[in-house]
Order: C-alpha cells, then sequence, then structure tokens
C-alpha cells in the first residue's frame, strides 16, 4: 500500500511489475472498445494513439488511495467505466469512472534518444516537461512531472517519464469524476513576474481581489442583478450547492434582524407546531419582515433571487406541474435541468409545498427565491402564455380557460402528475386531506401495482405513521424489501380506503384484520393480475396493508425449478405414480405453491382429471379443474376434498392442510386410487411426518399413502452479469466440508477426502473449487444478486422408513435413515449450490438449519 503523496504518479516503478506478470488475459471475443484509443504524449516524437486490441497491465489507484495491479481489458467511453480484470479472477469487472482515481498502464511508450543534430529536428524531437498538481474529489493531491497532457470529457491523462535521462512515458488516466481541480506547467502569476510583465504587489493585489470575488454569496451577487438568465441561475445554483449549510435563524442573527431571545422564543413555538417553517413564523410574529427574510435567504442561504415577471421560462417545466397546483402553493416551475425541477417561490424553506411538488412531479426539486408579491402574476402570465402553447388545448379551469391535462403514459413509469379534479383547493395540504375517489390516488395507485409486477415483486407493503410522517411504500423483491415511494401524510387515509374499496372491504372497520381479494383486471382491463389483500390495525388507530401479487403465469418446467439429478428422478417417478401421497413443505414464500404447480404441469395430460383446491388461485393451468375455496361461506379444503372425491378425479391437489379433518381425507383420498398432492409449513421432511402424526393420524394409513416429502427454501442467485469466481480458500473449504458432514451419524459419514474429490470433479475448474462472489452492476441494482433459487430436501418413503413410521419413530431416526438412503439436507443442498456459483454460503446459512 502506497501513500498518495509520493512526488510522482508511479514514474519509477519499472514495467512488468505484478501487474504485468503471466499471461494477460485477451479481449472478450466481439467486445467493442467504442473506438476507444489511448491518448499518446502530443509531440512527434511519440507514436500516435491507436484502438486497444489486447490486455493492458495496470495500477489502479483506488477512492481510498489503494493500489491494485491488474489488466485493462477494454475502455467503454460512452459508458464511462472500464473492464477491469484482477488476477486470480479468470472473468473481468466492470469500474465506473467513479470508482476509481487513476488507472496507470505499466507498458512504457519509449522512444529514442533525443538528437543533437540541425535545428529543425530539434522542432520536431521537441518533448518539454511541465510540472503537475492535481487535487482528487473529497481530498488529496498528486504533484509530478508529465510530458505533455491531454484532457477532455474523460478525464485527464498525463504521460510521466520513467526517468530524467529517459523520455519514455508511462501512460496515466484520472477520470473527470475523481478531478476536483488540476494545475500544469507555470502558474500564469509567477510567468507574469518572470517575464517582468506585471509586479509581486500588482499579483497579490489581483490575487486578493479574486479572492474577495470568490468568498462573495451568490445572494450577494444575484441580488443586485434586476434579471437573472437561464445559465446565469444554473450557475448560481451550483454554487450554493457548494456553500456551508446555514439554518436560517443564524442567517437573520448575522444580518441583526433579529435578536437571540427572539430566536429562542420562536424556536420554543415551533417545538409545538412543526408544520410552520421558522422564517414563517418570525414574519407571523412581526418580528422581520417578507422582505427582510428574503434577504437572509438570499445573502446568507445562498438562494438566487429570480425576477419572475422577466424570466424566460421552459415549457418542459410548466407541464409538470398542474397550473391548479401551481398557484395553490404559489410555486412556479421555471426550468428542467439533469432530472431537477427548479422552481421559484416566495420562502424555499417550505418543506411541506416542496414534497408535494416532488411528489407531484415526480422529480427532485430544487428551490428558489421569488421577489414579494410577483408569484400570483408570473404563475397567471406563464401558464397562459406557455402552457397553451406546448399543449395546444383548454378547458375551463386555469387561466383564460386553460388548464393542464396529463395522463399515464407508460405503465413502468410513475405518474408525472397528479390530476386535480373539481374546484381548487382553498386551504393548504397539511389542513385538509386527499379524498379516496381523488383521480390522482387512483392513478398512483394503479401505476404503483403496475410498477410492481413489471420489477417482479411478490409483495407491496404500506406502513403508515402517526402525525405528519409520511406514508412509506416498500416492495418485497427477491426476498428483500427495498423503499418505493414516499407519500405525504395527507394520502395516509384514502390510500388505505381506496385499497379496501377496491377489495370490497369494510372502510369503516379499522379495529381488527381484514383479509380481501383485488381483480385488477377490473381497474386496468389490460392486465391479468390478482393480489391477495390482508390490512393490520396498528398503534394510533391506523392501519398497515400488505398486497401479495398472484399473477396468472404459466407453471415452471419441473427440470427448470434448480433440482438435483436425483431429487428430480425421484420427485419425477413419485408425481407419476398412480396413487399416493405427496407433500412440499416449507415457510411461507418458500415456493411451495410453484413446485407442486410444476408437478402438475409434468403429469397434466388428456388422460387424467386433475382437481385443485386453493385459497387463493395463484397460478392457472389450461387442463386443470381449479377451484377458490371460501372458509367465510363454510367452503373449506375438507368439503372440497370431499366433493372432488365424488368427481371422479386422478389427481387431487389441496392448497395447505391445515387441520386434522383435510389431512385425514387426503390420506383416504391417496388410499383409494388418487394421486393426492398438497403443502404444509413445516421445517424439513422428517418433521412433517412426525407433524401429521401429532395432528392424529394413523400411523399405518399414513405410512402406506405417503410416497414422499419435498422440503424447500429459496435464496437469492448471484447476479450472472457481475459473478466473478476467486480460488476457495483452504479455510473455508475444510468449514463448507465440516458443515456439509457434521448431519451424518460416525458409523454412516461418508469419507472426507472422497467428498472432497468428488467436488473438484464435479463443480471444480482444473481440479480447483472456486468462491463464487458478484460485485454488483446496474443489472442487479448493485446488489450483486437478481433472482431466487431453490434449496431442497426429498424424503422417499421406503421400506424401512414405512415401517419407522407405523412404529412411530422420532424425526431424528427418520432423517439419519433418509441420509443413508441418499437424502441430503437442505443445508447439503444449499453447500452444493454455493459450489456451482448459484448463491452464497452467507444466503444458505440464513435460510437453511445447520
Amino acid at each position: 500500500m502506497t501513500d498518495l503523496s509520493t512526488p510522482l504518479p508511479w514514474p519509477h516503478e519499472k514495467a512488468g511489475s505484478s501487474a504485468g506478470e503471466g499471461l494477460a488475459p485477451q479481449r472478450p471475443q466481439g467486445r467493442a472498445a467504442d473506438g476507444f484509443a489511448w491518448p499518446m504524449p502530443p509531440y512527434a516524437a511519440y507514436p500516435q494513439a491507436t484502438p486497444q486490441l489486447s490486455a493492458e497491465p495496470c495500477e489502479i489507484l483506488g477512492l481510498n488511495n489503494s493500489r491494485t495491479a491488474g489488466h485493462v481489458i477494454l475502455v467503454a467511453p460512452h459508458e464511462r467505466l472500464a473492464q477491469i480484470n484482477v488476477p486470480p479472477a479468470r472473468s473481468a469487472m466492470p469500474l465506473k469512472f467513479s470508482q476509481f482515481r487513476a488507472i496507470k498502464l505499466l507498458r512504457p511508450i519509449t522512444v529514442p534518444p533525443r538528437s543533437q543534430t540541425t535545428e529543425d529536428v530539434l522542432r520536431l524531437d521537441h518533448r518539454p516537461r511541465s510540472e503537475f498538481k492535481l487535487h482528487f474529489v473529497g481530498g488529496g493531491e498528486l504533484r509530478g512531472i508529465t510530458i505533455g497532457h491531454g484532457h477532455d470529457d474523460l478525464g485527464l491523462f498525463l504521460f510521466p517519464p520513467l526517468s530524467d535521462s529517459d523520455d519514455s512515458v508511462l501512460r496515466v488516466f484520472i477520470p473527470r469524476e475523481a478531478l476536483e481541480h488540476f494545475e500544469i506547467g507555470e502558474r500564469i502569476g509567477d510567468l507574469l513576474i518572470k517575464e517582468q510583465l506585471a509586479t509581486s504587489d500588482q499579483v497579490e493585489e489581483a490575487v486578493n481581489e479574486q479572492s474577495h470575488l470568490r468568498s462573495r454569496r451568490v445572494g450577494d451577487i444575484l441580488v443586485a442583478q434586476q434579471i437573472v438568465t437561464a445559465d446565469q441561475l444554473i450557475q448560481a445554483i451550483d454554487q450554493q450547492a457548494r456553500m456551508p449549510m446555514v439554518r436560517i435563524g443564524e442567517a437573520l442573527l448575522a444580518l441583526d434582524l433579529i435578536t437571540q431571545d427572539q430566536l429562542e422564543q420562536a424556536l420554543l413555538q415551533q417545538r409545538d407546531d412543526r408544520s410552520v417553517p421558522l422564517g414563517e413564523l418570525l414574519v407571523r410574529k412581526g418580528v422581520v419582515t417578507r422582505q427582510a427574510l428574503q434577504s437572509a435567504l438570499a445573502r446568507k442561504m445562498g438562494y438566487p433571487l429570480v425576477d419572475v415577471t422577466n424570466f424566460a421560462f421552459e415549457p418542459d417545466a410548466i407541464v409538470k406541474l398542474p397550473y391548479a397546483v401551481a398557484k395553490r402553493l404559489e410555486v412556479l416551475p421555471l426550468l428542467l435541468r439533469d432530472g431537477r425541477l427548479i422552481v421559484a417561490m416566495e420562502d424555499p424553506t417550505r418543506r411541506d409545498a416542496l414534497d408535494e411538488v416532488e411528489f407531484i412531479s415526480q422529480l427532485k426539486v430544487t428551490p428558489t427565491l421569488a421577489k414579494v408579491g410577483s408569484l400570483s402574476f408570473a404563475i397567471h402570465q406563464a401558464y397562459e402564455r406557455y402552457g397553451s402553447e406546448s399543449l395546444g388545448r383548454a378547458t375551463d379551469a386555469g387561466p383564460g380557460g386553460f388548464q393542464i391535462d396529463f395522463s399515464l403514459d407508460k405503465a413502468d413509469k410513475l405518474i408525472e402528475t397528479l390530476e386535480r379534479e373539481g374546484q381548487e383547493r382553498n386551504v393548504r395540504e397539511d389542513e385538509q386531506p386527499i379524498e379516496q375517489s381523488d383521480n390522482s390516488l387512483v392513478r398512483l395507485i394503479n401505476t404503483m401495482i403496475l410498477d410492481a409486477s413489471n420489477q417482479g415483486v411478490s409483495d407491496i407493503h404500506i406502513e403508515t405513521h402517526p402525525g405528519s410522517e409520511k406514508v412509506k411504500i416498500r416492495f418485497r423483491r427477491d426476498g428483500v424489501l427495498h423503499p418505493y415511494l414516499e407519500l405525504p401524510h395527507t394520502y395516509r387515509n384514502a390510500m388505505i380506503a381506496r385499497i379496501k374499496i377496491m377489495c370490497e372491504l369494510d372502510i369503516s372497520e379499522r379495529r381488527k384484520p381484514q383479509d380481501g381479494k383485488i381483480n385488477f383486471g377490473r381497474f386496468m382491463p389490460q392486465s391479468k393480475l390478482e393480489l391477495r389483500v390482508a390490512t393490520i390495525p396498528t398503534n394510533n388507530n391506523l392501519e398497515d396493508v400488505v398486497m401479495r401479487l398472484l399473477s396468472s403465469s404459466k407453471p415452471l418446467p419441473l427440470a427448470k425449478l434448480g433440482l438435483s439429478e436425483s431429487n428430480l428422478k425421484n420427485l419425477q417417478e413419485a408425481v407419476a405414480r398412480p396413487y399416493g401421497m405427496v407433500l412440499c413443505v416449507g415457510p411461507t414464500g418458500s415456493g411451495k405453491t410453484t413446485t407442486l404447480h410444476s408437478a402438475l404441469a409434468h403429469i397434466n395430460t388428456p388422460e387424467r382429471k386433475i382437481w385443485t383446491a386453493e385459497d387463493p388461485i395463484e397460478i392457472t393451468q389450461a387442463g386443470l379443474r381449479q377451484v377458490q375455496v371460501n372458509p367465510r361461506i363454510d367452503w373449506t379444503f375438507a368439503k372440497a376434498l370431499r366433493a372432488f372425491l365424488r368427481a371422479d378425479p386422478d389427481v387431487i391437489m389441496v392448497g395447505e392442510i391445515r387441520d386434522h379433518e383435510t389431512a385425514e381425507i387426503a390420506v383416504e383420498a391417496s388410499l383409494t386410487g388418487h394421486m393426492v398432492m398438497s403443502t404444509l409449513h413445516t421445517n424439513s421432511a422428517a418433521e412433517t411426518i412426525t407433524r401429521l402424526l401429532d395432528m392424529g393420524m394413523d400411523p399405518f394409513n399414513f405410512a402406506d399413502s405417503l410416497l414422499a416429502v419435498l422440503a424447500q427454501r429459496l435464496v437469492r442467485r448471484l447476479c450472472p452479469s457481475c459473478r466473478v469466481g476467486e480460488p476457495l480458500s483452504s479455510s473455508d473449504q475444510e468449514e463448507w466440508l465440516d458443515d456439509y458432514l457434521h448431519v451424518f451419524a460416525p458409523e454412516q459419514r461418508p469419507d472426507r477426502a472422497a467428498l472432497l474429490a468428488d467436488w473438484q470433479a464435479r463443480f471444480g475448474i482444473g481440479g480447483e473449487l472456486l468462491h463464487f462472489h458478484s460485485p454488483g452492476c446496474e443489472k442487479c441494482d448493485f446488489s450483486g444478486f437478481k433472482g431466487r433459487a431453490g434449496l431442497h430436501e426429498l424424503l422417499v418413503v421406503s421400506k424401512p422408513i414405512r415401517r419407522l413410521i407405523q412404529t412411530g419413530a422420532r424425526a431424528e431416526e427418520l432423517f439419519q435413515a433418509a441420509l443413508n438412503e441418499g437424502l441430503r439436507s437442505l443445508r447439503q443442498d444449499g453447500i452444493l449450490k454455493v459450489l456451482q456459483g448459484t448463491t452464497t454460503m452467507g444466503e444458505v446459512r440464513a435460510t437453511s438449519n445447520a
């Protein structure tokens, strides 16, 4: 590890160091480098830049100044990333320009010694050396010597010489994302003094003037100006972002507009009512005028002051906010830049108004100052001029009969606006809640559900909080919750009520939980989604909602469930039997229903009559007769089973065995010539057998009917796009072997060396086991995981196990007997999937018992 304070950026290290040893990996076939060619020093003595055709040995300077040896496979300028291979990894990983400070190529660009002949040749042999000094974003600097340099949108390219006598150079690239600023060559002041074009006093005076200009707050400059153009405003906002944070109370104190006692009294009063900003509170109390408050906001907090009566508004910004909302909140959209909506307000510290504008526009909002009393006319003028021109239609709701009418463009895009129907609201958001029939809320919920479906989400969690705290919405994707959206507290009751109406629940009942179902096709005809809804009462007389998405999708083929070869063969044989019982067990959300439907699809032929009883019906299949049970009308699993037995079935699938009656009927059905499949909430295959016996099953009938029990879990799958493998360390290897073997009884334990040899033959590369991980990329949202995989434990009932069931054996005895016959536990199956590179050991240990 070398410190950043070295005098030169790696100039004295020889090429062919650790990064260049061994065989360099080749460029992946078919990958283009966007025509990128590493620049060369801009002098005739050096060769011209050519596109990179093979891997280049390099050293990467990290954000924490760590140095890593590797190879640059390619550079993609348009994507602003470099593909880097770091041994011993076999594949390259994408490294964004924002993830490193510099890359140094270790292969030198050699040139012959300088010519000592004619003057013309010397001109062609020009190789001037210049000092450079650069500062990194986040701190740290680098000094050294370079022979020429290049600077473009990608960043800075330097060419440090190998030595004082050798003009051969290395190539160093500092991306723009890491570069704060740089200086190359003599500073202009020193050069002026050297050439006697200015005195040191004159230079010092100019430096002081420059420092004074730089120290002036952007507000001081803008307050003095009458009109702010778009370019000036963007520059001012950028400067404001670099200013230290100042509170409005501190700003008013600094300008001697209030006293310390007045500030403390206002702060004490604000503790009881957080809805009013401190500045507004001081204005209402008559302590300061609104003009004085604006002066403090501009001069001390840096808010640019915009003359909205003369500002050239952009139509693209105007259409992001409906006229009624702009007029009610007194907020005027000005510009749209880099995903930010820049608005003008009389008080840019009004957080409630900013939150609503952000929610409506679904953009980050940057507030600026408008002169007191100028907004009302400017809003009317802007919407009348630009709104009608941009959309070319009018209604009776806005200025000159104009109101912007927005519609939902895409299902995968959050609503861009909230349409305010009817007359505009005359009170602030925190004084009047949103109604559940508000068209904006209807669109929001519909879009949220469509977004969840498009993102592969399994559950939507809507969480309410007391007071003015926002409503939080989270999505569960791949088994992990992710934040999706936050809404103002005024949407709290209306959102819950709207969802209850969609699934026909009692909106007046808030004291006890309710369950319902949404057929989303009623609200979005193009969708086939269904949602299972549960409302849960929480403290402060509030309610939370959890919605599970039940997409009517086709079942997965049995061979694509991730079962091991032996488990797949045994399960296929079990479900193909003419009669008997097959159970799939695991916790909620472990994929039991998906597995059973895949098994049904495997045996779903025209010769078989298949009945299913489910709550709810999550997957539909042609050829199946599927029944939705409804306990509220006493249409239960047990009654559905009895009805099926009178309907000449071949195969019966019961969604869940919940009680003794359902279990007893299922056993009887399996003994009378029917194949019965069902699920249970148990932890393992052996525990399932003892659980059913504890429910009162006859051991002999149950043992005769049971064919197999499949226990399963779901783990997150490593992202295949960024997955990399490294040699497995000896300590991890021994730990995994111990983990795999410890479930066996001592007398049944396989030979350790033989097991390791088997792993190396099945999963190793060149006989070496690998440890896989995914650093994260855009395709997996930089989480390292994408999708889920199953872990399975299949217990097949043989004659010895059947005898153990009949004699009421304990779960441990059943488990050891099954291990002896080839069963592999959930943990063991998980370890094999870790060796395959499907998931990680952390995921396996988090979802399966030791």
